[in-house]
């Protein structure tokens, strides 16, 4: 599992959605999971009580600036995506202990 650092300028993402408008996301991170890149979205509204990202498969386009999302459609995937996220924020968490 690789953690990378932002993109210079990706701040945010924004989302289409089903109903035609759009969502701006702020990019969490962007993480590696079993050869894949995903990217981790906080809400417009920041976070909720359960700390709740949306995750999704993240492509770099051959573009600088252009990036792709994708839905995440199976169980086991988001599963096994989600545990990837949590590891890494405890990774986080630990080393920010240790600093202290």
């Amino acid at each position: 599992m690789e953690t990378y650092s932002m993109p210079e300028g990706m701040d945010t993402v924004t989302l289409p959605l089903d109903d035609g408008t759009e969502l701006v996301c702020e990019v969490v991170m962007i993480f590696t999971v079993d050869d894949q890149d995903y990217i981790a979205l906080l809400p417009p509204d920041g976070y909720d009580e359960e700390g709740t990202v949306y995750l999704y498969r993240f492509f770099d386009a051959d573009q600088e600036e252009d990036i792709v999302v994708e839905s995440i459609n199976s169980d086991e995937e988001w599963e096994k995506v989600a545990d990837a996220y949590d590891e890494i924020l405890d990774m986080e968490e630990f080393d920010e202990l240790l600093k202290d």
